[in-house]
């Protein structure tokens, strides 16, 4: 049942085709340009959207990485500064042992 009314349905697309004024031809044509004008432009600002997405993504990981180096430069300051003072601690207390063992 279902491929006879298919196959009807074609029949009178055929028929209706091909007994289509030139007008209505134009206006078949003119949709169908519309149509894909309008799929041209959708798939344009998707890829627009796509790239700056990307864009943000790249700057945000330009970023991180930035905030990360200088979290880092900022750490081996901080271990260099501590390494200096446990320098000068530990030959404080040997002068300091030297000095005890003098005195005694």
């Amino acid at each position: 049942m279902r491929k006879i009314f298919l196959a009807a349905m074609s029949v009178l697309t055929v028929l209706s085709a091909s007994a289509c004024s030139e007008k209505a031809s134009d206006n078949l044509e003119n949709a169908g340009s519309a149509i894909g004008n309008d799929v041209s432009n959708a798939v344009d600002q998707a890829g627009e959207k796509i790239d700056k997405g990307l864009d943000k993504a790249g700057n945000a990981i330009d970023e991180s990485s930035d905030r990360m180096g200088a979290a880092m430069d900022n750490a081996s300051r901080d271990a260099q500064r501590e390494a200096r003072e446990a320098k000068r601690d530990v030959g404080s207390a040997m002068e300091r042992a030297g000095n005890d063992i003098r005195k005694d």
